[in-house]
């Protein structure tokens, strides 16, 4: 298993895969005001690479109207620093997460001031653009930088996102550590589905699993087995389901590996770096 891991590891140094950044992803209801979900800390490459993102007209112009994070983990929100300086941005995140976050707020206010929001607000909010977003709680998994966080099942939410024109609903839960009744409701009204593929397996890491949920100790359900999200995702046939935040241990970076195969059977995508589609 541990040869196997550092294979899938090192295969993209060696150019036999495609090298992959941190997860981020970028919407829009009009191809002119784009929002990020999460900001991951290789948000400068991504915005390169990405055409519509890139600044202008204006010296100091972004077509990024702002960010909505799903959680405070490390790889979620330090990519926020790379976005300093582009004032007026739009920050949504739940209060325990813009609670976790005050020393950086403070720091990235010094550049260009932003607007901080709660996520969990009754009724959501609608983005310009023509987006109308809710958030919805699915974990109480706290960042390990903070030495003693306060229990709160809002440290985590998974967004539904509509678009005003189409009427396609997208789901984006990329940090999912139990799967819960609300994540069956959101799928079930959705068109498409990023969710958390973090680990195929529970031990991927050498952890051990936490309980009989299937949860890997590192608080991200894995992808395999009876409680795992695959199994989960079969009952949602009717939506277009795709893994996202995938650890560079996971064999599903590997389209050859089994664990790609077996999720490619059952109708679930692992997309490349740059993918686009519309909802």
């Amino acid at each position: 298993m541990e040869l196997r891991l550092r294979a899938v590891r090192r295969r993209p140094r060696r150019g036999k895969l495609p090298s992959r950044t941190q997860e981020c992803v970028a919407v829009s209801g009009n191809s002119r005001d784009w929002w990020l979900l999460n900001a991951s800390p290789d948000l400068r490459t991504q915005l390169t690479a990405a055409a519509a993102l890139w600044p202008g007209p204006g010296l100091r112009d972004t077509p990024v109207r702002g960010v909505l994070l799903t959680d405070a983990e490390a790889d979620h929100v330090s990519g926020l620093t790379v976005l300093r300086g582009a004032a007026g941005l739009k920050v949504y995140a739940a209060p325990p997460v813009a609670a976790a976050l005050t020393p950086l707020r403070g720091r990235l206010d010094r550049y260009g001031p932003w607007e901080w929001a709660d996520s969990l607000a009754d009724g959501g909010f609608v983005l310009p653009g023509g987006l109308v977003v809710t958030a919805h709680p699915v974990g109480s998994k706290a960042p390990k930088y903070l030495p003693d966080p306060a229990p709160d099942d809002g440290w985590v939410v998974a967004y539904r996102i509509q678009d005003l024109a189409t009427g396609g609903v997208l789901v984006y839960a990329p940090c999912v550590g139990v799967w819960s009744p609300v994540l069956d409701e959101l799928l079930t009204t959705a068109d498409c589905a990023l969710v958390d593929g973090t680990f195929s397996a529970p031990d991927e890491m050498g952890t051990a699993v936490r309980d009989g949920t299937g949860q890997a100790a590192m608080g991200h359900l894995p992808v395999t087995g009876p409680h795992g999200s695959l199994a989960a995702l079969a009952r949602h046939p009717g939506t277009r389901r795709i893994y996202t935040h995938l650890n560079n241990t996971n064999p599903l970076l590997d389209p050859a590996s089994p664990a790609r195969v077996q999720v490619t059977e059952a109708g679930v995508e692992v997309p490349l770096d740059g993918d686009e589609f519309a909802v």
